[in-house]
């Protein structure tokens, strides 16, 4: 039912994911001492790249040691917040986005951390964790509209997540969106 042009449009799109480097996100559900539910989340250090400065699950590109995109983001997960891979017991994967400004195919998945140790950060890579309860998650008030300028749009208005006083957009806000609507269906 799509027009000519459209589906031109979503041929080339279709051949830049083909091409898309590849990058595996982990996100992570881990109980509090007060026997809350969190979920995380980490601020990126400022650097010269499309995503400097923005929230992001622990992640990252795929490296020739990982076996398949689970293992790029449970070594990545380790490498920028301190858990180990055996800690992580991994219970879905969800749809896969690709981000046209980096030309990066994110495949995130669910993990849980039952006993976690604390975090250490990859000071290089993480400027701060973001820890946001499971219900702050999931009230309908967290989500807001942001007039932002981007590394490829200037005063666009994003759907986006307002997080313990962070602004989550993006490939992260849609994965996020995903999973909500996903836990919804569940509780």
């Amino acid at each position: 039912m799509a027009p000519s042009i459209r589906l031109e449009e979503l041929q080339k799109i279709n051949q830049k994911r083909i091409l898309a480097k590849k990058a595996g996100v982990m996100i992570l559900f881990y109980p509090t001492n007060e026997r809350v539910t969190n979920i995380l989340l980490m601020l990126r250090k400022t650097y010269n790249g499309v995503h400097s400065n923005q929230v992001s699950f622990p992640g990252g590109k795929v490296e020739k040691k990982d076996k398949n995109l689970l293992d790029t983001a449970l070594r990545e997960t380790f490498e920028e917040v301190g858990v180990p891979p055996s800690r992580v017991k991994v219970i879905k994967e969800l749809s896969s986005i690709y981000i046209p400004p980096s030309n990066f195919e994110v495949q995130p998945y669910v993990g849980l951390y039952v006993n976690p140790s604390p975090f250490v950060i990859e000071e290089a890579e993480v400027a701060s964790l973001i820890e946001v309860s499971l219900s702050d998650f999931m009230d309908d008030k967290k989500i807001i509209t942001k007039n932002l300028t981007t590394s490829y749009a200037k005063n666009i208005d994003v759907p986006a997540f307002k997080l313990n006083g962070y602004v989550v957009w993006g490939a992260t806000a849609m994965i996020m969106n995903e999973l909500k609507e996903m836990l919804k269906q569940l509780l």
